[in-house]
């Protein structure tokens, strides 16, 4: 049998080729334009030293600011990349992939899924060392597993080690240095250190297969880190393959969910479900035109109870249950209406979030 420690060190080996660095940079000019409004109401001492910082950031070998890092790795000989969302959110920015032997390549972004945080990225190379992907369905507790990435943007090819700390966390995280945040479900919570700049890396067993993609760090905590299980990149990497973009179910109202509190507020007989309504901004509807929620016959100040016979809560919202349906699927709706009880079906429909 071989030993622990071999184990580790094999399953590094096999996959550290595999794993990459993302680099993010960006053009003097598209820095100035996304200037927030704030940075105009400072004093003009304080706007020129900003001004000067960033004149002295470092550069890449075409002139553009560097303004950070992420990790990814390939998934098949082709040169298509798994990674974050949130490391190639700038639409202004450019990203730049170094390989582990140091070849630097332009990319071209595939798709982006900004509901499981999973962005799909190429190079023109078809013949790279490509990860195995395994499954996140058959996890234990305290099961090891490795993390290897960019940490901190800056420690290429960086392994840390740590077991399964739980399944299926749902958390809202700080997701990178520029104190973003992201509401992530179904997540693989680990001890392994995910730093920022780990971003976008494979999370493996003793195998060498990716079980998850490193996702999100809490900032205060200390040896809790997420990744998000590799079975819903799998998904996404299906669906460009047979529609050639990633689809998502689309509902179609806005929402909030009730709790005692808002019962209370709104003098409501129920203390759970999903009150249809609008966010109060100009031009806003509740329910939206065309949508399969109008189609349904639902009516604003409706109460979605149930879903499929799923309670709506605070613990399982309505977003929660669509997540896990696909498009087509039929929904059997559980309505309050004016004090009544009511049956509703819906079926959902396509939303696109990107195409390539």
């Amino acid at each position: 049998m071989i030993d622990y420690q071999k184990q580790i060190i094999n399953a590094v080996k096999k996959v550290m080729p595999t794993v990459v660095s993302i680099a993010v940079t960006k053009d003097l000019e598209d820095i100035a334009a996304d200037m927030p409004e704030e940075f105009y109401t400072l004093d003009p001492r304080e706007q020129a030293m900003l001004e000067s910082r960033l004149r002295q950031a470092p550069r890449d070998e075409n002139g553009r600011v560097k303004m950070g890092g992420g990790s990814g790795f390939f998934i098949n000989k082709n040169g298509t990349i798994l990674t974050n969302k949130h490391v190639i959110a700038d639409p202004r920015a450019v990203y730049s992939v170094i390989t582990s032997d140091n070849k630097k390549y332009e990319t071209k972004i595939l798709a982006r899924d900004p509901i499981n945080d999973v962005a799909i990225l190429k190079i023109e190379n078809k013949n790279v060392p490509a990860i195995e992907m395994a499954t996140a369905k058959n996890l234990e507790l305290g099961q090891t597993v490795i993390a290897i990435g960019n940490a901190l943007g800056e420690f290429q090819n960086t392994v840390s080690t740590g077991v399964v700390s739980g399944l299926s966390r749902f958390i809202t995280a700080t997701t990178d240095f520029a104190g973003h945040q992201e509401k992530l479900r179904g997540l693989i919570q680990t001890d392994a250190a995910i730093n920022p700049g780990n971003s976008g890396g494979p999370l493996v067993n003793l195998d060498g297969e990716a079980i998850g993609i490193n996702s999100a760090v809490v900032f205060g905590a200390q040896n809790i880190g997420f990744a998000i299980p590799i079975d819903q990149a799998k998904k996404d990497l299906e669906e460009i393959k047979e529609y050639g973009h990633i689809r998502r179910p689309f509902f179609g109202v806005r929402y909030m969910i009730l709790n005692k509190a808002l019962q209370k507020k709104f003098r409501l007989p129920i203390d759970h479900g999903a009150l249809i309504m609008n966010e109060g901004m100009p031009g806003d509807v509740a329910i939206i035109p065309g949508s399969a929620a109008e189609k349904a016959g639902l009516q604003e100040y409706d109460v979605i109870l149930a879903c499929n016979s799923k309670k709506i809560t605070e613990e399982e919202t309505l977003e929660d249950i669509i997540s896990s349906c696909k498009v087509g699927d039929e929904m059997a709706l559980e309505i309050l209406r004016e004090g009544k009880k009511l049956q509703k079906k819906l079926t959902l429909e396509e939303f696109i979030l990107h195409k390539s």
